[in-house]
């Protein structure tokens, strides 16, 4: 590995544990100058100011707040987020039987995403046709200015509602089905190794709907993105030259355009995957999804700061981490990015 790659590597890592301490510092400040008192919250209203000062004595909310946020930084380090007094349980225990909800949306959406921004940037940048890129444009632009969750409340009413093509907001699976046995917490996987294919195919029934209205917004990013590469490979050089030696367009299209436009949605889709395997909140309510958006929206009207610390130093990892994995994937890919050339 050269000396450059790993200056690269060094810098990527100093910035990635920067923002996760930066995301603590901000959600501890920005949740305690909230108005409202959780110590009352969980107390109850008919709780005496005896007990909601032990309460508050007992969430550390009665120390200043340079010692509450130090005791909040040794804790995080330690794998401590703190306990959910909403929910019962540790917040690490709650983010754990959580996040794989949201990731196998998450990852349902950005494939979908990803795959129809692809094929549609493909098609309309290969048939050359006026109609063909107004209709991705258009296409884009509406999924894009539309309201994912208003989409999703009309899906619900038409296609589930009126057709009974797709199921209603039940979560996961059919209220008459059982979990698969917890393997990798994704019911899809877990299904197929347990040989249920019954409910497997009901978890996939539960997945196309919601995925499919978090996937529009991106889909209209990536669609834009790609067709823009796509247009610029096409007046490469190496594609002239790769014709005039007796190439089908076809062939050059498939073999030289497309990788050679591959690259930028690296960045793009990782972002996208770490955005969406933590949950969108709108959508799992919208859907009951039992994931970490959801569980979000509860903590937030709940006041339970602990919930809504752990959600917001989980979306920061994510991100620093597929981000950074993308910066080293980009880097060893296209070695014009590096630092000092």
């Amino acid at each position: 590995m050269s000396k450059t790659l790993l200056t690269t590597i060094a810098r990527r890592l100093g910035v990635a544990l920067a923002t996760i301490l930066g995301a603590a510092i901000f959600s501890f400040i920005l949740l305690r100058k909230l108005p409202g008192d959780p110590a009352r919250l969980v107390g109850g209203d008919l709780a005496d100011a005896a007990t909601i000062a032990g309460i508050r004595q007992a969430m550390g909310l009665d120390k200043p707040l340079p010692e509450q946020f130090l005791t909040y930084l040794g804790n995080m380090f330690s794998g401590n987020l703190g306990f959910s007094y909403s929910n019962g349980q540790p917040v690490s225990e709650l983010m754990a039987a959580r996040l794989p909800a949201s990731a196998e949306l998450g990852i349902t959406a950005v494939i979908i995403a990803l795959g129809s921004a692809m094929l549609f940037a493909s098609f309309a940048v290969y048939r050359r046709k006026r109609g063909t890129d107004i209709a991705l444009r258009t296409a884009s632009t509406l999924a894009m200015g539309t309201p994912s969750f208003w989409l999703a409340l009309v899906a619900l009413l038409i296609l589930s509602v009126q057709l009974g093509i797709f199921p209603g907001p039940e979560g996961r699976l059919s209220p008459n089905l059982n979990p698969p046995p917890n393997w990798s917490g994704f019911y899809t996987i877990d299904a197929l190794k347990a040989g249920e294919f019954d409910v497997f195919i009901n978890a996939v029934w539960h997945l196309i709907l919601p995925a499919a209205m978090i996937a529009l917004g991106p889909f209209a990013f990536l669609s834009r993105l790609f067709r823009g590469q796509l247009r610029n490979s096409a007046r490469e050089s190496f594609v002239v030259v790769s014709r005039s030696r007796g190439l089908r367009r076809r062939e050059v299209f498939l073999r030289h355009v497309i990788p050679n436009s591959v690259l930028p949605l690296v960045a793009a889709t990782s972002l996208l995957f770490a955005e969406l395997m933590t949950g969108s909140v709108l959508i799992e309510k919208v859907f009951a999804w039992p994931g970490v958006g959801s569980a979000t929206v509860d903590a937030i009207l709940a006041k339970d700061f602990a919930v809504v610390q752990g959600v917001i130093l989980l979306s920061a990892a994510l991100y620093v981490t597929v981000s950074f994995l993308a910066d080293i994937a980009y880097a060893l890919i296209d070695p014009r990015i590096r630092v000092g050339n």
